[in-house]
């Protein structure tokens, strides 16, 4: 018997897909006034990252004063006066964590982490506030809940695929599912998320510039992050863009930020 694939289940996949996208709400960035459907109300939003924020405070070791604690509220305090209407909902609040993990991220809602592995590589204010106004761009920008809806709807895609194949046998089905899964990894999740990257670059940019510092020490900064971690994976198998490549986009961006930097400045 001649084993064929069932086209109902893509169209019914299909379907899902178009409405979960067209019923989905649309967020526009008020920084670069893109588009985008978030798959998560902000109420949602600022609870998991509430959730997220307290469980991480939970298990980590919390620096609760000293001086890095003050150059760490010191800057975000400033970088959180900079992001206007996008974060007029944040409750912000900072934390940070001892740890010689390299890191920083901001939840939805404005709660940021800074792990303290990561001050001798911003090695001052200005380089603080490059990988802080990146990650708080992060969360302005609903990066998470753009990434939500992404997923249901890829999720949505592979069921409808697998579900069209169940007259083929098992191999058949276990080769096809892996190629189609390699090509949304390669042709749409990742370049999904180097996507956000770009963005987050861009928008904390303006962010740092509008806080009065200068735009210019992000490529300083970005350099000496590309010294750290060791080999990394060629950009098109990974989920930030190559140092290379983020380096000549900042480069790109700076006259304009560099503007807004001069205009922050007291006269």
């Amino acid at each position: 018997m001649k084993r064929k694939i069932h086209f109902f289940p893509i169209v019914i996949a299909l379907a899902f897909i178009a409405w979960k996208y067209f019923s989905a709400e649309k967020f526009v960035n008020p920084e670069t006034g893109e588009a985008h459907r978030v798959g998560l109300s902000e109420n949602q939003e600022q609870r998991l990252g509430l959730q997220s924020y307290q469980q991480v405070l939970s298990e980590e070791k919390v620096v609760r004063s000293g001086p890095e604690v003050e150059l760490v509220k010191r800057v975000a305090s400033r970088l959180a006066a900079a992001t206007g209407d996008a974060a007029s909902s944040f409750e912000w609040a900072v934390s940070v964590v001892q740890s010689d993990q390299v890191n920083a991220f901001c939840l939805p809602g404005g709660k940021i982490v800074v792990y303290t592995g990561i001050l001798p590589v911003a090695q001052g204010e200005a380089g603080l506030a490059t990988v802080m106004g990146h990650e708080m761009a992060h969360a302005t920008s609903r990066h998470g809940s753009q990434r939500i809806l992404r997923s249901e709807m890829m999720n949505a895609a592979m069921a409808g695929a697998q579900f069209s194949m169940s007259d083929l046998d098992y191999q058949q089905q276990r080769t096809v599912i892996a190629l189609l899964g390699g090509a949304a990894q390669y042709g749409a999740i990742l370049p999904f998320s180097r996507g956000h990257e770009t963005e987050a670059d861009r928008v904390g940019l303006i962010y740092m510039a509008r806080a009065g510092y200068d735009p210019r020490e992000s490529i300083e900064f970005w350099k000496r992050m590309s010294s750290v971690g060791g080999q990394k994976p060629p950009e098109f198998a990974s989920t930030h863009p190559s140092d290379g490549s983020r380096i000549a986009n900042l480069e790109r961006l700076l006259p304009e930020a560099i503007k807004i930097y001069e205009a922050s400045r007291p006269k």
